[in-house]
């Protein structure tokens, strides 16, 4: 933590936060507001949340790799390891091999000695995989086995993987239907809720539905739920869950893969579950 001048003061960076000290070198609780103006107290303060969103852009970065399936070169990741954020980011993912097995958690990325894992026998080991994989859940076998394994050694994932809710696909699921109709039917007592609601949960609004993108074997397939594109104070409610290719074509739900059914499932559920319950249980 380097100190500089801030009139009669001293300001720098500590844990993120702005910090002071006075001539004397006592550290004061907040920083005088007969500063608040000066260069070096603005200058630090713009960096501080510089560094927030830049943690914020590297968690969203690692995530969208992992619901979309995107292996990512090994270059690039021992690149960006020593940035603490993208590490904070990237710590105890879970990495498997090209035929999906897991390789481990991932705890290094060196140029030269390769990702180190913590293996399922708990064990350090290191490879160098040309490409990285970052499984979506659906996907890993014994989910809930890795679930446990994590918390036993003490795994805790900044980006949701392990913990991120995840729907399978029922078996006496009609492939030749065109929609979920299991979470439509959300009231909500105006449109700029469930808009907001979207929104705030991360997911674009357009042409009256939240839209959730999804890249799965190669193919994009957007997951979508209409929320409505009237007037904003007007009483609305979700829709189905309908999937569609990048061109806007429906698809029938047995064309679509387990990433973009858990994911479109996720997004459903979340949307319904801000629904005006008040409204319902009046109803009832």
């Amino acid at each position: 933590m380097g100190w500089v001048s801030a009139g009669d003061y001293e300001v720098a960076l500590d844990d993120g936060k702005v910090v002071c000290r006075n001539a004397a070198g006592r550290r004061l609780k907040s920083v005088p507001s007969k500063i608040a103006d000066d260069p070096a107290v603005v200058g630090l303060r713009q960096l501080v949340e510089w560094l927030d969103r830049h943690e914020r852009q590297c968690l969203a970065d690692v995530e969208r790799w992992m619901v979309r399936s995107l292996p990512v070169p090994f270059a690039v990741l021992a690149r960006v390891w020593p940035d603490p954020a993208w590490q904070a980011a990237l710590r105890d993912t879970v990495v498997t091999g090209a035929d999906g097995v897991v390789a481990g958690f991932l705890r290094d990325a060196d140029p030269e000695r390769g990702l180190g894992l913590v293996d399922l026998d708990g064990d350090t080991v290191r490879i160098t995989p040309g490409l990285v994989r970052l499984p979506h859940p659906v996907l890993l076998d014994d989910l809930e086995d890795l679930r446990e394994f994590a918390v036993e050694i003490g795994i805790e994932q900044r980006a949701q993987q392990l913990f991120r809710e995840v729907w399978h696909r029922p078996a006496a699921l009609d492939t030749d239907a065109a929609s979920v109709e299991e979470y439509a039917g959300g009231v909500f007592r105006e449109l700029r809720f469930l808009h907001g609601r979207a929104t705030q949960l991360g997911y674009r609004v357009r042409g009256g539905h939240a839209v959730c993108s999804v890249l799965e074997d190669g193919r994009g397939v957007e997951a979508r739920v209409w929320v409505g594109d009237y007037d904003g104070y007007a009483e609305t409610e979700t829709g189905p869950l309908v999937f569609t290719d990048t061109a806007g074509r429906a698809l029938k739900l047995g064309q679509v893969g387990p990433v973009a059914w858990s994911e479109g499932m996720r997004m459903a559920a979340a949307l319904y579950a801000g629904r005006d319950i008040e409204d319902e249980e009046r109803a009832a």
